[in-house]
């Protein structure tokens, strides 16, 4: 995560993974909160990306395949406003390894949409407050 340095700016931290989920936190600080003091679009769309990716490049790097990473679009739906530390989950893991079969078995990219659901759970436990939903590109590397 430390190759991109706007990650570095919101302060993302990885606190769980298994092959099956991924959650990273970003604090509400000053640079990542907006006018209504609520957390700052960008910085949801980074913790979005990263918790949309992170699954991926987790199963890859796991027995050493390569893979292009990216996405192609990003929609969301704002539920209400993130008004403290926001944790960003995405539990796709099996979506994201039948992406990988298939694209390191045709040698085509391969996208799909993946969900990410950001929660604050300090205010409201486990209720989103947005789905972001990124529709995920995979390319196998020989």
């Amino acid at each position: 995560m430390v190759k991109i340095p706007l990650i570095s700016f919101c302060k993302a931290k990885l606190i769980y993974l298994d092959d099956q989920r991924v959650e990273i936190k970003i604090p509400l600080k000053r640079k990542t909160k907006n006018h209504l003091s609520s957390m700052y679009l960008g910085a949801l769309a980074v913790g979005a990306d990263i918790a949309g990716g992170y699954l991926a490049y987790y199963k890859t790097s796991q027995d050493n395949r390569k893979v292009s990473l990216a996405f192609k679009s990003m929609r969301a739906d704002f539920l209400k406003r993130p008004e403290d530390d926001v944790v960003f989950i995405c539990d796709q893991g099996t979506l994201i390894e039948e992406m990988l079969e298939e694209t390191f078995r045709t040698g085509e990219r391969v996208n799909k949409e993946v969900k990410v659901t950001a929660i604050c759970p300090s205010l409201h436990g486990q209720e989103p407050m947005a789905n972001l939903y990124l529709t995920l590109s995979l390319k196998g590397i020989k």
